[in-house]
């Protein structure tokens, strides 16, 4: 039997998922988890700034003329508006059929009384909020304070600008983009080689803190986010891929393996980002420049599985309270839940506000989100693996359309 340091990288991080399951169960809390986890999570985050900069930059370089440009971006927001309607609906259908709030009242004793705290002062502003995000009035700051809306506006502007320079200026700047972009990919590389040990800690630490017993009170509602999240991503996703993009669901679930264990264990997609790049890329044939303009825009804006969280949640909290919705309430909910996805890794305390804003533009009490929070965090990491599946999927259609081959046919 060859050793596990040998195997494919998913199976190395389908061992870690095991074993941390059991240590975090047999050996509780212990610091090491989280200091294990911690040091592999800073080491893919201290990627994003420069490799979301320089693969934009690079990647509208690479498509050679405004009007491509156009083109390649008016398809990946007609994908990303399309498949995040779709999860939301599909998020609609099972929070009615299978109507989680009805099963019991909410207890006082677990409403989160901090929860208040949190989104006190928050409402549609917010939505405003991230408009303004799109145009930072410091590009540095923005970087360093991890807001991605601002820095991708910059290296769109920057890439498209480059186009319209003198033949050997835009020569000088695609070599200099480029030189980046290959370091960064080479650093991924080498941060993937600690996938397994990074994932072993992540999921020990919540495991031993969280363990399995809470769930219990809130299986009801967990079922039906995990149902919803699952139908997306086993039905509507695999769709668009053999109808839309002519590829295998099964080759591209393969390839893309490793990024979806890895959105999994880091409940991140910007985290994520640099594995998603180097499995669509590698894994599954797709240009670098397709690549480096679908993907980092996809981890930004495109948020599936948070919108669909949103509206289960909000909907489960009207049920809890025995609140009614008409249907306009609910389309008005798959709109907010639309909106509020788009930027929300980039709003404090990220899908709760955007949750709270709902609620707020509805009349609903905020009160009912404190008791998600039980079940949050193992939700989150489910909702951002789906996030993750389907940014790939949008390269990967997109591809298709421009008349790539890919290897996934």
């Amino acid at each position: 039997m060859s050793s596990p340091w040998r195997w494919p990288l998913y199976q190395q991080i389908l061992l870690a998922l095991v074993l941390a399951v059991l240590a975090g169960t047999f050996i509780g809390p212990w610091e090491g988890f989280g200091f294990i986890g911690k040091l592999f999570l800073n080491a893919l985050k201290m990627l994003i700034v420069p490799l979301i900069v320089a693969s934009i930059i690079t990647g509208v370089m690479g498509i050679g003329t405004p009007q491509a440009l156009g083109r390649l971006g008016g398809k990946t927001l007609l994908y990303y508006l399309t498949t995040t309607a779709f999860a939301v609906f599909v998020g609609l259908l099972f929070v009615n059929l299978l109507n989680p709030g009805s099963y019991a009242p909410p207890p006082p004793e677990v409403i989160d009384a901090g929860f208040a705290a949190k989104v006190e002062g928050r409402g549609a502003g917010d939505i405003m909020e991230i408009f303004l995000r799109m145009l930072p009035t410091n590009i540095v700051a923005a970087a360093a304070n991890g807001e991605m809306l601002g820095l991708i506006t910059f290296s769109l502007l920057f890439g498209a600008m480059v186009l319209s320079l003198p033949e050997a200026l835009k020569a000088t700047q695609r070599s200099f983009w480029q030189g980046v972009s290959e370091v960064m990919v080479g650093m991924t590389n080498l941060v993937m080689r600690f996938a397994p040990i990074g994932v072993f800690g992540l999921v020990a630490k919540v495991i031993a803190d969280t363990g399995f017993s809470q769930f219990a009170a809130l299986a009801v509602f967990t079922t039906v986010v995990l149902l919803a999240l699952l139908t997306h991503t086993v039905v509507t996703m695999p769709l668009l891929l053999k109808l839309v993009g002519g590829v295998s669901p099964l080759k591209h679930f393969k390839a893309m393996s490793p990024a979806l264990l890895t959105a999994f264990s880091t409940s991140s997609s910007a985290s994520t980002l640099p594995v998603t790049m180097e499995c669509v890329n590698e894994r599954g044939g797709v240009s670098r420049n397709t690549t480096s303009f679908v993907l980092p825009l996809g981890a930004t804006v495109n948020m599936d599985g948070t919108a669909l969280y949103e509206c289960v949640v909000v909907i489960f909290v009207a049920q809890l309270y025995g609140i009614d919705l008409s249907i306009a309430q609910q389309i008005s909910v798959v709109v907010l839940a639309l909106l509020t996805s788009i930027g929300v890794a980039g709003i404090p305390s990220a899908s709760l506000v955007a949750i709270s804003v709902i609620l707020s533009s509805l009349g609903l009490p905020l009160e009912g989100v404190g008791l998600i929070l039980v079940v949050d965090r193992v939700l989150d990491m489910c909702r951002t693996a789906v996030n993750v599946f389907s940014d790939s999927c949008g390269a990967v259609i997109i591809a298709r359309k421009e008349g790539e081959q890919t290897n996934l046919v």
